[in-house]
């Protein structure tokens, strides 16, 4: 890795992050990467080897995201992501154990959303070309209010998924899910809506 000749603060790293940014391998924004990765290494490092009181998880995930969650959050460790800072929870979410989130790019999760157990969110593809595979490209995920995600589905890069909609168990969604929608499989296809 080369020495980082400027120091990315994280609104910028959010801001370029937001225009979806192409990160070449070596670069300034390529060395916040790791960076970031470090520190949340050290947070969740601390987070899921020893026990923390639903209080203590709030305050380690805030300083995780280097945001304050709201006194309604819920997460059930262990949790894990290579970055923390792009990560923007709404007020009563919960994130069941053994979740893995990818936030370089951007994960926002809506009021009321249920996440649950070894969910994948990814927000980073690698280049296509083979010479130039360790650059990335960053694409956010997007999940709306009251969204319920089932145990064991993978969120790839760019998705957005609307208020209400289910994403049932193992699935892996590639494409939006509109509002209300229940989606199932790989890859992921509604399969009916829910009735309000």
């Amino acid at each position: 890795m080369q020495a980082t000749e400027k120091e990315i603060t994280t609104d910028e790293f959010r801001s370029l992050m937001a225009q979806g940014t192409y990160v070449e391998a070596g670069s300034d924004l390529f060395s916040a990467f790791h960076k970031f990765s470090q520190e949340a290494l050290k947070i969740t490092n601390e987070l899921n080897y020893k026990y923390h009181s639903p209080d203590e998880i709030r305050k380690l995930f805030s300083k995780l995201i280097q945001n304050e969650v709201s006194d309604d959050f819920g997460l059930f460790p262990p949790f894990y992501t290579d970055c923390g800072v792009n990560i923007k929870i709404g007020r009563n979410v919960f994130i069941n154990a053994c979740c893995r989130f990818q936030d370089q790019g951007g994960i926002e999760i809506g009021d009321g959303a249920l996440i649950g157990h070894n969910v994948t969110i990814a927000t980073l593809n690698h280049d296509f070309n083979p010479k130039t595979r360790q650059n990335l490209t960053p694409k956010s995920v997007k999940i709306g209010k009251n969204v319920w995600i089932g145990s064991d589905s993978t969120i790839l890069p760019g998705v957005v998924i609307e208020d209400g909609a289910i994403v049932a168990a193992g699935s892996v969604v590639t494409k939006p899910v509109p509002k209300n929608a229940i989606v199932a499989g790989n890859p992921a296809k509604i399969i009916k809506y829910v009735e309000e």
